[in-house]
């Protein structure tokens, strides 16, 4: 057996020796990272964000009628028990990541710190500290919070996610299942990743493991800069991360610290990829740029002549290689520029010169659109990404997408994902028609909401505020 063992170990060193004399083969002599120095470097910057939400439940449990024998002598208990459960709600609590990146100020994934009813931040040092937000962007899944702490916080260095390369070393540290400052190391696996997120996508991907917890930390580079926010993993997948890549962060963080929210460039159209019998069919070498299957009226697009048909293949000098690159183009562009585009035309070039408007901050391109009112809840207008994102079988319609924890939206029983059909007997097809029935009613006015919750549908009432 020993014999076997060392006969196996030299044929293997023989392949090595093999492999690495093979002609014209170079290979790196870098030896892997110094993570031990990097690790304690940088897990001071790295903060623990816990969070707690108060959440009404739902009245699962219902007793339609009576029992065999007339009325139910459980039914008054069922009724007084969930009632006071619905109205006295429960704590929701969660752990998160995030990184110090000046001063008292840290950047994190907004999922994490959604509708939280507060929020706490533990440094490494394990002082901690009640954090407020100052700024979100949702079409990012970013979140800039504030603590108040005396002394110089150890900030984590921004680096340039552009400059990074496939096959790069990264780490990851953050939270994940709780367990603080957990570092993790791997490579970079792909740049450029779109994941169905949103229409910014341009995820960066790593086999750093990433886990539940994770999310809001930062991925480290070998020179210890910050080049990506960790946001995402594959359900089930082994080494399949996603990261944003901190250039796009860091173009919004002025905005966050000084008005909260993030302005964007508008365009005005609909796109879609160039397939390869697209190309064929409009006469293209290739499958570049982005294919405008649609114009908004009244929008920037239809301004400057744009027409549907049109496939766009730069936008301000920049070449457009796929799709998705136009949405990021265009969201970075300052409102009121003017741009050059290049497009094919039926089979020709043309110039066209387009003035950037400013995207409403709850809207998008396809017209969606958030509506926040009194009752306390965020609609917005039913689209593929919402559909999926809260399962829906419904194809039209204005769905919640947000609850006030105090609002009396929350109290009557709505929940996220409803989709209202109906207020006060009048079907609510668009955002248009929710405003105008929502418009109509006056303080203290009783509203009766139908609404499509999975396969069922109910009638709840609410107190219009």
């Amino acid at each position: 057996m020993r014999r076997l063992k060392v006969c196996a170990l030299w044929v293997l060193q023989a392949a090595i020796l093999t492999v690495t004399t093979l002609p014209g083969t170079t290979w790196a002599k870098e030896s892997a990272p110094d993570f031990v120095e990097l690790a304690k470097r940088l897990k001071p910057s790295v903060v623990n964000i816990g969070t707690a939400k108060t959440v009404k439940p739902r009245r699962q449990f219902q007793r339609p009628y009576g029992g065999p024998f007339g009325n139910d002598p459980f039914q008054e208990f069922f009724d007084r028990y969930f009632d006071d459960m619905h109205q006295r709600g429960y704590k929701q609590r969660s752990l998160g990541s995030g990184f110090i990146i000046d001063g008292g100020y840290i950047l994190t994934n907004n999922h994490v710190v959604a509708g939280a009813d507060e929020i706490k931040v533990k440094l490494a040092d394990n002082r901690e500290f009640k954090a407020e937000i100052k700024g979100v962007d949702e079409r990012l899944d970013l979140a800039l919070l504030k603590i108040d702490a005396k002394g110089t916080l150890p900030a984590a260095k921004l680096g340039n996610s552009d400059s990074i390369q496939v096959g790069e070393w990264v780490m990851a540290i953050g939270n994940p299942f709780g367990l603080a400052e957990t570092v993790t190391a791997g490579i970079v696996s792909a740049k450029g990743r779109v994941i169905g997120s949103g229409p910014y996508d341009d995820y960066i991907q790593t086999d750093a493991s990433i886990n539940p917890g994770n999310s809001g930390g930062p991925l480290f580079n070998t020179s210890g800069e910050v080049i990506g926010i960790n946001t995402a993993m594959v359900s089930g997948g082994q080494g399949i991360g996603f990261a944003i890549p901190i250039n796009m962060a860091t173009s919004i963080i002025p905005q966050l610290k000084e008005k909260g929210t993030v302005t964007r460039g508008w365009l005005g159209v609909s796109i879609q990829q160039v397939t390869p019998d697209l190309a064929k069919s409009f006469g293209l070498s290739g499958e570049k740029g982005a294919l405008i299957s649609g114009i908004i009226p009244g929008s920037p697009a239809e301004k400057g002549g744009l027409k549907a048909g049109d496939i766009i293949m730069d936008f301000d000098g920049k070449k457009i290689q796929e799709m998705n690159e136009l949405s990021r183009m265009v969201a970075a562009a300052p409102v009121g520029k003017k741009v050059a585009l290049t497009v094919m035309r039926d089979g020709k070039e043309k110039k066209v010169t387009v003035v950037i408007e400013r995207l409403k901050e709850s809207g998008a391109d396809n017209g969606e659109e958030a509506i926040q009112d009194k009752l306390g809840l965020t609609v917005k207008e039913l689209n593929k990404e919402l559909a999926e994102r809260f399962q829906l079988k419904e194809t039209t319609g204005v769905v919640v997408t947000d609850l006030k924890s105090d609002g009396a939206a929350q109290g009557a029983g709505i929940a996220e994902g409803d989709v209202i059909k109906e207020i006060n007997g009048k079907t609510i097809d668009t955002l248009k028609e929710y405003e105008k029935a929502v418009a109509a009613q006056k303080k203290g006015d009783i509203i009766r909401f139908l609404l499509k919750r999975g396969d069922n549908s109910l009638y709840l009432a609410a107190t219009f505020d």
